[in-house]
Formats: C-alpha cells, sequence, structure tokens
C-alpha cells in the first residue's frame, strides 16, 4: 500500500443512502430521500418512500438529518501538479517555451499528492488538472481524485487547450509606492500574430492529407473538428471581445471564458455566442475602484440573471480546496442555494463537457457523490462523512489527521 490513504477498492455490494436531503444538483431537492448506486452506477434517486426494492441485498446507511450531495468539480487547477511550491522538484505545472499546445498535464498528474485528500475533506471529488504558463500552456485533463496511478485517475483525456489571452494593457507591480498598476502591453500586436499563425498553420496542417507530424499543431486539430475545446483566459471586457472573434475567425465550436472578471460589462456578445464563464476567485477585492466593494461576491448571480452559464474556480491550489465556500458567498448575494450548487457541479460538469456521467445525483450516472453533516456551501456545515467516486467509498483520511494521531499519541505517553 505504497500511498497513504490507498484508494478505495471497486463497490462490492450495492449501496442504499437512505433518510438524508438529496441536492440532486439539476435544481431539484428531495428532502426524505433515498440514492442507490450498483457497480459504480446510480440505480435510483428520489424519495425515500418510493424505493421498492428488496433492500436485504444492499448496505444500507442512515443519512437522516444529513444532506447528500453530487461530487464537486474544481477546473482550471494545478492539483497534482503543484506540491511545494517553494521546492522546484514537486513543481510540474509548466514547459519551457510560448506556444505549447502539446503539452499534456495529465502525464504529468501526481495521485500521490497530498494536497488531493484535503480538497475530498471539502466534496471536491473531480478535478481538471491544467497547465500554466506562456500564451498557449497546454491540454487539460480531467481526472477523479482517488487512484493509483493517472491512467486510473483520467475521466475525460485532453479535454482542452488552454489559451492565455494578450491584452492590451497588463498589470505590473511597483515596488517604489508598493501599488498595482495598469500599463500598455507594448508586444500586443507581436503576441496577437505570433496566434494567428499558430492557428492559420494549424488549418493549412489539418488540410493536407498526406503530413509530416507535428505535434504542436497535432494537438491543435482538436479545436478545429470539435474534440476539444477551447479554454480562453481572459479577464478584461475588450479582451473577451477580441478572443471571441478571434475564435469565430478559425471556426472553433467549443469556447468558455476562464476567469472572466469583467464579463458582465460585454455580456451580450457572451449570450449572443452561448459562451460558459468559469468565474475565478469570488473571495477577492474587486479591481475597478469604481465597482462596488462585494462585487466579485454578486457577479455569479449578476452573469447568471442574464442568461450565462457560469461555473466556479480558483486560479491556483492554494485556496481552491475552498471552492464550496464561494458558492455559499455567492448564494449569499442572489443566487439560491441550489443555482450556487450548480455552479460547483453540473453547470461545471456541462462545461467541462462530462455532464452524462457527472455533475448531479441522477438514474444512469456515475455514482460520485458525497454525505455531509450539514450544508456543505457553509464551512459551519460542511462535515464530509463519507465520500463515493465511482461507487467506491473513498477514505477521508489525510496527513493532517496522521499527525494528529502521532501528537496526540505522544502527548498522552507524556513525552
Amino acid at each position: 500500500m505504497a500511498q497513504v490513504p490507498a484508494p478505495a477498492d471497486a463497490q462490492g455490494n450495492p449501496i442504499l443512502i437512505t433518510g438524508g436531503t438529496i441536492h440532486v444538483g439539476n435544481g431539484e431537492v428531495f428532502e426524505n430521500g433515498a440514492v442507490a448506486f450498483a457497480e459504480g452506477k446510480i440505480t435510483y434517486v428520489g424519495e425515500a418512500a418510493g424505493f421498492s426494492a428488496d433492500q436485504s441485498s444492499y448496505e444500507v446507511i442512515d443519512a437522516s438529518g444529513k444532506h447528500i450531495y453530487p461530487g464537486f468539480i474544481i477546473p482550471n487547477t494545478t492539483l497534482g501538479l503543484v506540491e511545494i511550491g517553494a521546492v522546484n522538484a514537486t513543481v510540474d505545472q509548466n514547459e519551457i517555451g510560448n506556444l505549447n499546445p502539446n503539452v499534456r498535464s495529465i502525464i504529468a498528474y501526481n495521485t500521490d499528492s497530498e494536497i488531493i485528500p484535503t480538497m475530498r475533506f471539502n466534496g471536491i471529488l473531480l478535478a481538471q488538472t491544467t497547465p500554466v504558463g506562456g500564451r498557449i500552456p497546454g491540454t487539460s485533463s480531467i481526472v477523479g481524485l482517488d487512484a493509483w496511478n493517472w491512467e486510473d485517475a483520467v475521466i475525460k483525456m485532453d479535454d482542452a487547450v488552454h489559451l492565455n489571452w494578450p491584452g492590451r494593457y497588463k498589470y505590473e507591480f511597483d515596488y517604489s509606492d508598493f501599488s498595482v498598476k495598469r500599463v500598455k502591453n507594448d508586444k500586443y500586436e507581436e503576441q496577437l500574430k505570433e496566434l494567428n499563425e499558430l492557428f492559420s498553420d494549424a488549418q493549412s496542417y489539418a488540410s493536407q492529407s498526406a503530413k509530416k507530424e507535428n505535434l504542436k499543431l497535432e494537438a491543435m486539430l482538436g479545436l478545429l473538428d470539435g474534440k476539444k475545446a477551447l479554454h480562453i483566459h481572459v479577464d478584461d471586457a475588450k479582451g473577451i471581445i477580441e478572443s471571441i472573434q478571434f475564435t469565430k475567425k478559425y471556426g472553433i465550436q467549443k469556447i468558455a471564458i476562464v476567469g472572466g472578471e469583467e464579463a458582465l460589462l460585454v455580456k451580450d456578445i457572451i449570450k449572443e455566442n452561448n459562451i460558459p464563464v468559469l468565474l475565478s476567485d469570488v473571495h477577492r477585492l474587486p479591481n475597478r475602484p469604481e465597482e462596488d466593494v462585494d462585487m466579485p461576491y454578486k457577479l455569479p448571480y449578476l452573469l447568471h440573471k442574464e442568461g450565462i452559464k457560469v461555473g466556479l474556480t480558483y486560479n491556483s491550489v492554494t485556496n481552491s480546496r475552498n471552492l464550496p465556500f464561494f458558492a455559499g458567498t455567492a448564494a449569499g448575494y442572489g443566487l439560491s442555494k441550489e443555482e450556487a450548487l450548480k455552479m460547483i457541479s453540473l453547470n461545471t460538469a456541462e462545461i467541462l463537457g462530462i455532464s452524462e456521467q457527472f455533475g448531479s445525483i441522477e438514474s444512469g450516472k456515475n455514482a460520485t457523490l458525497f454525505i455531509s453533516g450539514g450544508d456543505a456551501l457553509d464551512m459551519r456545515g460542511n462535515l464530509v462523512e463519507k465520500a463515493f467516486i465511482s461507487g467506491r467509498n473513498v477514505e477521508l483520511n489525510a496527513m493532517q489527521q496522521r499527525l494528529y494521531k502521532k501528537y496526540k499519541a505522544k502527548y498522552e505517553a507524556g513525552k
């Protein structure tokens, strides 16, 4: 058992969780509900009284007074790629070069990371592990957070190519007065030209019947035929408009905006093109001085009210375990609890293209869910007691618990 904790075994007996409040993830709630699953698939979800099968063959879990949720999904994360930021040997999140669509985060994903279990404690059971750095840092993949190796972990391989859109302006830290200043990006035209050349080359490469293999251009083909999505990391309003126009020029079919700080200012073009937004860093101060101080908190609601599909994320591993509490904050600023829940479950699953199996507790879907002692969107109520990934009963144990037991024993021994 090389890992601590070791990945769970495949589901054996069918499991029935009954008596709890089921938050389906699509807006539905069953107050006294039941969910059954076998061989990793959900076979029943609904009112407990409606479950008529013989329970003698089931492992029955009484969840009375508790809450049942679909596994939360953290998109755009370097989870499994970074362990200790200050120790270079544990950092494998970026590659040398500026245009690296062929770089695949999945082969660097470390299932032994001690950070992964801390995510599970808050109900985060799936992640889109994403490279960073450069104009095109590479291609992400979606993983389940309990596996022996990356081959076992992968749920959707090479789901999206990531593009850091070049802004006309950039932010620089001024050490003279310790302030952040907005300055013009003198290399914008050069950076845009570089992108146009890459996408034009990819189109030409795709049209060739006999071609000499080019790894960068091969990785771009999925964008042109719709097999991969393009996730554009951009915050400013003008950058959002320009990036959308850029993708239309090359016929990119699947697009998502990541970041989207000023998405509300250009909501019409986002709606017109039916583009979802993975909104980042709800827990922050606004960067525009004229904005309300609580604008980041209410932005998910304001975008949702406009009919834009929103998912929530965080820009680094550092605070991403608090994903459910970002949704809880959004629920305190306009959203209903169930709509806020969708932004870390079904909405995100739809944006990532895995909603046929994940994101909600529905019959036929993958049994990735958890039981919480209270409201999982509130840090006072989030108490994950059991978690299941593909029906496997995941061990809720990590380095913190091991250290607690170690030093508790030391203290009790009077050492």
